[in-house]
């Protein structure tokens, strides 16, 4: 057990000897004919953006964090005169809408699930303000709590549309967070996930039901879809589906066989001051080596994002409830 979890830290240090070649975080790519994506900078924890061209105004996904925010609204001018109308927060966490005040400031409106503003207000302010302790850009906004997107829908797919573009902003159910949308281009086949879908080990269990985490995917392996921009990590297609689908799938399949097994969470996941460290659990290679090891420089916070994976899961099974239930998304 223990040459397994050493393993583990092996691996995720070898992982950390690589970055990933055709990544260029910071610069707005063209999925489509007016429609760019941005990946976010990790080191910055940015979240990715998609930038979405209408008639009269612009529609971004996500508002990021304020600085990325910032970048964002730079990077736009550089490709579009035309402002920004919509901002879409695909979630509440804190990467994705506390840089709602940068862009409503502008005169944009913010908008998202009536889901996501329940999430946040389950954990609001105190985030906002453990956050405003290490981010400054969070800081110096000297705000008491996130602001809340302006305009909430409960419909699904909730429609914005002119002449010239469709969208169709779809919920799910509960999967990473209770607030999850997909932003859907259908004559464009694009589809935004937010952190429903990411391209690494990004996957944050925090607020999630990871048993329903796949469930929540499927519904769009019935759309029409070509391009998927994620949350986090490189842009790619409809394997990005399959294959975050098959890396929860996998991973409850073998945290069930270990509880069936009667092993205890001290036999499956390492502890160290408190967190998660290293795991004993093991998927398939090709899962593994994208959504656990990855080409990516290693953080510590992602060193242990499999073991609390495997931790949050194994306590959905043993404690019969979602995870973002049993801790209250702290």
């Amino acid at each position: 057990m223990k040459f397994a979890h050493l393993m583990v830290v092996a691996w995720l240090l070898l992982a950390g000897l690589s970055v990933t070649a055709d990544a260029q975080p910071g610069t707005l790519k063209q999925i489509v004919p007016g429609v760019w994506f941005r990946e976010g900078e990790q080191e910055l924890s940015h979240s990715n953006n998609a930038v979405i061209e209408m008639k009269d105004y612009l529609i971004v996904v996500d508002a990021n964090y304020p600085s990325g925010a910032r970048a964002v609204i730079n990077d736009v001018k550089k490709v579009s005169s035309k402002p920004i109308k919509y901002v879409i927060n695909t979630h509440g966490d804190a990467d994705h809408v506390y840089g709602n005040p940068i862009f409503t400031k502008l005169g944009a409106v913010t908008m998202a699930h009536a889901g996501a503003v329940e999430e946040m207000n389950r954990y609001e302010p105190k985030s906002w303000q453990q956050t405003a302790g290490w981010r400054k850009d969070v800081a110096e906004l000297n705000l008491p709590t996130p602001e809340r997107p302006q305009q909430t829908f409960t419909d699904s797919p909730h429609v914005i549309s002119d002449s010239t573009r469709r969208i169709e902003i779809y919920h799910f159910g509960w999967g990473h967070t209770r607030g999850d949308v997909f932003v859907y281009l259908p004559k464009e086949k694009v589809l935004c996930t937010g952190d429903v879908v990411v391209n690494g080990p990004y996957s944050d269990p925090k607020h999630a039901y990871m048993g329903n985490w796949a469930n929540e995917i499927r519904p769009t392996l019935k759309l029409d879809v070509v391009h998927v921009l994620p949350g986090h990590g490189s842009a790619g297609g409809r394997e990005l589906l399959e294959g975050q689908i098959q890396f929860f799938d996998e991973l409850n399949r073998a945290v069930q066989a270990a509880v069936k097994q009667g092993k205890t969470l001290d036999q499956l996941v390492t502890m160290k001051n408190g967190r998660p460290v290293a795991t004993s659990v093991r998927l398939s290679k090709g899962i593994m080596d994208v959504y656990v090891f990855h080409g990516t420089v290693v953080k510590p916070w992602q060193a242990s994002r499999f073991p609390t994976q495997v931790m949050a899961t194994y306590r959905e099974i043993t404690e019969g409830k979602p995870y973002g239930e049993i801790t209250g998304g702290k």
